[in-house]
């Protein structure tokens, strides 16, 4: 029986662009994200909606599992303070794995002149993405190579010497919501094959799963909503990682960690104003991760 993932664009990924749209036209700076490039993906009928503030947060509220608009939001966010950084540190190339509809290439297209943007996804979620760039008269930057991988089949390094991806250099991975959808061999593979293929003070950064709501502990705020809501969309989620063992496990991959930003720490960063009190609650199944390679 074929997966969904070759027989249908990601939902989760169509998903994360609306939120990415929305969060760009929120006045509230704790709300605002500037991804504008997601509104121009759309689908027509979307468009009204997200742009009335208040029906974004009715839609958001009853569409999504509890807290995952402003976990969407956080996460947008500080990925793209770590790509601005690696781009501003004189990165020469970035990979995208699993890119979905990251809009990252055009939204730092004048900040990327020198470096070289790999994304890499399922032909059918990328051919969805490219059909809505040509759709939306989206021109995509000389410097991007589009790179079509089933990673749980295909090989990470024979696709990527394909695409003429050198090896040894300074490079940014960002794995922006893929460990937890792949299988477990496979996403340790992913990240020792990064290890592999990274040149000195390269980067990654990712998102992860606790492994925790894997073993069903469903406590963490929304927990139980979005596991039903990924197995739904038959887009489950196979790996975790233990949120107390992140250094063993950078470790284990040849990757020194940077920065570690768990539930708490997110809404401390992007969802507290400047009395300290907290202005949106974030889903708690998920944390976000900076590492350099050893």
């Amino acid at each position: 029986m074929a997966r969904r993932i070759e027989t249908g664009s990601s939902r989760t990924a169509a998903w994360t662009c609306t939120c990415r749209a929305a969060s760009s036209l929120e006045r509230d700076s704790h709300y605002h994200s500037d991804d504008h490039v997601a509104l121009a993906l759309l689908p027509t009928l979307l468009k009204p909606v997200v742009r009335i503030t208040p029906l974004v947060r009715l839609f958001m509220r009853f569409s999504g599992p509890p807290g995952i608009y402003e976990y969407v939001i956080a996460r947008t966010k500080y990925i793209d303070a770590v790509f601005a950084q690696a781009l501003s540190d004189g990165f020469e190339q970035i990979l995208l794995l699993g890119a979905g509809f990251d809009t990252r290439a055009l939204r730092f297209e004048a900040e990327a002149v020198n470096s070289t943007i790999f994304e890499l996804d399922v032909p059918v979620t990328q051919q969805a993405k490219l059909g809505q760039y040509r759709r939306r008269g989206l021109t995509v930057p000389d410097n991007v190579v589009f790179v079509a991988i089933d990673f749980d089949r295909d090989s990470l390094p024979e696709k990527l010497d394909e695409a003429g991806f050198h090896k040894g250099q300074r490079t940014l991975f960002v794995l922006e919501g893929v460990l937890m959808y792949l299988q477990p061999e496979s996403a340790h593979e992913t990240l020792q094959t990064i290890r592999d293929l990274a040149g000195p003070s390269s980067r990654v950064v990712f998102d992860y799963v606790h492994a925790a709501v894997l073993r069903q502990d469903l406590t963490a705020y929304g927990a139980e909503d979005i596991v039903e809501t990924v197995a739904g969309a038959d887009e489950r989620w196979h790996f975790g990682i233990e949120e107390d063992e992140i250094e063993k496990f950078l470790a284990a991959h040849g990757l020194r960690l940077l920065d570690h930003k768990g539930t708490a720490a997110l809404e401390a960063a992007y969802f507290t104003d400047e009395q300290g009190r907290r202005v949106g609650r974030i889903n708690g199944t998920h944390s976000l991760v900076t590492a350099e390679r050893v």
